[in-house]
């Protein structure tokens, strides 16, 4: 029986599939596509979202395709009113990119190869019933499988989410906005994106990796009919005079062209049983803020190094039911991070424009708010300390991120604190401390690291970067392993 089926082969997929690998587990990826996405909805890789690639091996040279991220400069029509500029906490290891899904998605892609994985390509997941001991999963066109566990990463329409029976709740935030990727000719700083404010809604222009390749979208009525992307072109055509006031502006080509609504919704529960969801299947949110394929790569984070536990017999089941708990909160949190924000710069009524006018946007010319919204949208604040991982004492506190550091191994060699994550754990402690003694028969699961400026007591780092236990005593230690893994890593 194979052990994990993966349904989805976008960014959080490609990632929990890499994840698994790793661990040593046996994992399928299906996709009911022909094959990859050569277009890309998202095109922002924020710091988290870099820090999870590096780590599972998947980086590749995604920095050196990349435009580093500046700013947003907000204008009335034409005339520039703040300037919304990134500011990276230049204490961590890791920023933003911009860079095509697509890009991403070939780098996961090749990594999940070295690894001895292929997609299959044009398979769709049609029924699915499970037991005790695993799911039967059906295919249009392709033999039944029996696999252990189903993770879907199929989207917000998810056929996974909807065969195990999981409620979707939410509404809508916009009602239609257009997107085109455009090839145009525009005399415009491209260093920067900008944001056009009108009484009938909002343009944004986002710059591109590509000679003259713009990202457009905008708010508009519901048409009354289906728009081509010949409808979008003209739409954009004559919105760039009438919300920017840039009337030179000459649209040669449109590489892609998408009409959506914005809504919110999350999954009751990320786990029923043996199937499981992460990413847009679990959670979706406005695109403004560029949060959505960050926060499913983080999903399949947390859910590769738990899942692969249970699976190989580490761990008990109910440590999966720590994915939810830690993750759900962090989806609700930027759920209504995303939605207000949207609310505020769509301006979709008096008062919402008085507020973004008058009080949101001035605020944006602010050294200390663009430092506070740069590290909100990075994700290295998130912490699992309220959950049922985390604890209190010290800094950081068991479900807090440890932020990446120099140290050295046993050999006295020299590494980096992320660079020996996944799958491994790491102890890190200061030179001269007896870890052997410390770690006990768990030894072989954990990689042991140094650091001379660590002050305090050893920490157990989980795989994913967060503190997973302090302290220096074993009998503690193996009772921590016994009550989070029921004693099956430190037996």
């Amino acid at each position: 029986m194979e052990q994990v089926l993966v349904v989805g082969a976008g960014p959080t997929g490609l990632t929990l599939a890499c994840g698994l690998a790793a661990h040593g587990v046996a994992v399928r990826v299906v996709d009911r596509a022909a094959g990859p996405a050569v277009t890309s909805r998202a095109n922002i890789l924020h710091a988290r979202g870099v820090e999870v690639l590096r780590r599972v091996g998947a980086l590749g040279d995604l920095r050196e395709r990349s435009l580093a991220p500046v700013g947003m400069r907000m204008h009335v029509r034409s005339r520039p009113i703040a300037t919304m500029r990134f500011a990276p906490d230049t204490t961590e290891s890791v920023q933003a990119l911009f860079v095509s899904q697509a890009q991403i998605e070939e780098q996961l892609r090749r990594r999940l190869s070295e690894l001895g994985v292929e997609v299959e390509w044009g398979t769709e997941v049609t029924a699915a019933s499970q037991d005790d001991d695993g799911v039967t999963v059906e295919f249009a066109e392709a033999t039944p499988a029996r696999v252990g566990w189903l993770v879907g990463c199929d989207g917000a329409r998810s056929r996974v989410r909807e065969l195990a029976g999981i409620e979707f709740p939410g509404a809508s935030v916009v009602e239609q906005f257009l997107l085109a990727d455009v090839l145009a000719d525009w005399d415009r700083d491209r260093t920067m994106s900008a944001g056009f404010y009108h009484r009938d809604g909002l343009l944004l222009a986002i710059p591109m990796r590509g000679e003259n390749l713009w990202r457009l979208m905008a708010d508009v009525p519901v048409a009354d009919q289906r728009l081509s992307p010949a409808d979008i072109v003209a739409h954009f055509e004559r919105l760039l005079p009438e919300r920017a006031g840039e009337t030179g502006v000459r649209i040669r080509e449109a590489v892609w062209t998408s009409v959506f609504r914005i809504h919110r919704r999350l999954a009751t529960d990320y786990r029923r049983g043996r199937v499981l969801l992460a990413g847009d299947a679990a959670h979706i949110h406005s695109p403004i803020g560029g949060q959505g394929m960050n926060t499913g790569i983080g999903d399949a984070e947390n859910l590769a190094w738990k899942l692969a536990l249970v699976v190989r017999g580490l761990a008990n089941e109910e440590l999966l039911d720590t994915y939810t708990a830690e993750r759900r909160p962090l989806a609700t949190e930027v759920l209504r991070t995303t939605t207000n924000n949207t609310k505020i710069l769509v301006g979709d009524s008096a008062a919402a424009r008085f507020v973004r006018d008058r009080i949101f946007i001035p605020l944006l010319n602010s050294s200390a708010v663009q430092a506070k919204a740069s590290r909100t949208a990075s994700q290295l604040w998130v912490s699992y300390r309220k959950g049922p991982l985390g604890g209190r004492g010290g800094s950081p506190r068991p479900g807090d991120r440890v932020p990446d550091r120099d140290c050295t191994r046993a050999d006295g060699s020299p590494t980096r604190l992320h660079d020996e994550l996944l799958p491994a754990w790491a102890l890190l402690a200061r030179p001269g401390t007896d870890a052997d003694a410390l770690l006990g028969a768990a030894r072989e699961h954990v990689t042991v690291l140094f650091a001379d400026d660590l002050s305090g007591s050893p920490l157990l780092i989980r795989p994913d970067g967060h503190l997973a236990w302090r302290g220096d005593d074993p009998m503690e230690l193996r009772r921590w392993f016994a009550d989070t893994l029921h004693a099956r890593m430190g037996a």
